[in-house]
């Protein structure tokens, strides 16, 4: 337990702010090595301030009035600090700045965004979207406590320094044993969740500003992973004995000729085949993710499955086309069938769509627009992320173009 503690009071000025040469004044309260800036709503000249001194230069009217006030600041800092010190109350610097400023108890928190975030936004929201934000929240919540010593702070503590504070707390995590490293994208994504819950409180008018005018979210871009001609067919002929393999292989297979996800190939039933407007059997659904309605003409392979399947004792008793299997039991299964089809990659169920989206349509010539209708996706650029994949697709319209240039 400590048994002494330090504090300090600094006044600075933020030259590096400067407008017209004038810039803030700010006083620094640190206490056992934990510190938080008050800014001090006066302004001075950039030249007049004694960083040594901690005061203005000279004997001016301006140089008095501020200095005075000082003065009053130092001494109402420290008449805080000494009745909390008397009253043995364990406090931190936020304390000491909430005390000064005359903060109400009422002023929401942080907490208070979380709770305020989840409640009213749950109905806007899937689930596993909500899921994530809790993840998100447990780590913002980690560093607070990590960061201020205190299991929750003022909301108008949520600023520019909190923000880059919070990036290097998620980059330097250590995790448990057996958990990977918190990789950049994944703290993006972590920080652009706090970014919206930011953009929240500033319109509720629980903060004055929004803190994150000033960052710039750093993503790094990564080619989506998908299989190739060769790789899908190993999989489509893979034999086993092993009855889980086959069905997760006929349910990978399934996505890969559809484009359609592992959560919204559970949901499918009979109810979501029709007649196209050729007359031949066609796929209408809502991706669960985004609700956004997708049709697709049903290809030869995945009729073939719909056969198999429909009198299965998976799916006999049920409405389902195809069977159901948990997705983390999935993903260890593909693991088996990548071994036994001599597949590097990491395949995961995911690549299916994305091997659907490369290998079984823009690598045939069908146009973006296209795949992009038949994926679900509610923008065009989103599936431009796959087209600068498709190596194979490019080494073919270049030699077409070649034998035409003679």
């Amino acid at each position: 337990m400590r048994t002494t503690s330090t504090f300090s009071i600094l006044f600075w000025m933020y030259g590096e702010r400067a407008v017209n040469n004038r810039a803030n004044l700010y006083v620094r309260v640190t206490h056992n090595g934990k510190r938080v800036n008050i800014s001090l709503k006066r302004k001075a000249d950039v030249n007049s301030w004694d960083t040594q001194k901690q005061k203005i230069k000279g004997n001016s009217i301006e140089a008095r009035q501020i200095n005075l006030y000082l003065n009053e600041v130092h001494s109402r800092i420290f008449q805080i600090y000494s009745d909390l010190t008397k009253q043995e109350i364990a406090f931190t610097s936020q304390t000491v700045k909430s005390l000064f400023l005359g903060v109400s108890k009422k002023h929401p928190t942080f907490k208070d965004l979380i709770s305020y975030h989840n409640d009213k936004l749950a109905h806007q929201l899937h689930p596993n979207t909500i899921s994530q934000y809790k993840t998100s929240q447990k780590y913002m919540l980690d560093y607070i406590y990590k960061e201020y010593g205190e299991p929750d702070i003022d909301l108008r503590d949520l600023n520019f320094e909190f923000i880059t504070g919070f990036e290097y707390f998620l980059r330097s995590y250590q995790p448990k044993s057996g958990h990977p490293k918190i990789g950049n994208n994944t703290a993006m994504k972590h920080i652009k969740r706090l970014r919206k819950m930011a953009s929240l409180a500033y319109r509720m008018e629980w903060i004055e500003k929004d803190p994150f005018i000033r960052f710039k979210t750093k993503t790094i871009k990564r080619e989506r992973e998908y299989l190739s001609a060769q790789e899908l067919q190993r999989i489509e002929k893979l034999e086993s004995t092993i009855e889980r393999l086959i069905v997760v292989r006929d349910l990978f297979v399934f996505s890969c000729y559809t484009g359609i996800s592992y959560v919204d190939i559970g949901l499918l039933t009979h109810d979501n085949l029709f007649d196209g407007i050729d007359g031949k059997p066609w796929l209408m659904a809502k991706r669960r993710k985004t609700g956004t309605l997708f049709k697709l003409p049903i290809l030869p392979k995945v009729q073939i499955l719909l056969r198999k399947y429909k009198s299965h004792f998976r799916t006999i008793g049920s409405k389902n086309l195809m069977p159901n299997l948990s997705n983390q039991k999935l993903n260890s299964y593909l693991k088996e069938i990548a071994d036994h089809c001599d597949i590097k990659k990491n395949l995961t169920f995911h690549m299916a769509r994305h091997t659907f989206a490369t290998t079984v349509t823009l690598s045939n010539g069908m146009p973006m627009e296209t795949v992009s209708k038949l994926l679900g996706h509610t923008k065009l650029t989103t599936t431009q992320i796959y087209a600068r994949v498709v190596e194979q697709k490019i080494s073919e319209d270049m030699e077409r173009l070649k034998v035409r240039l003679g």
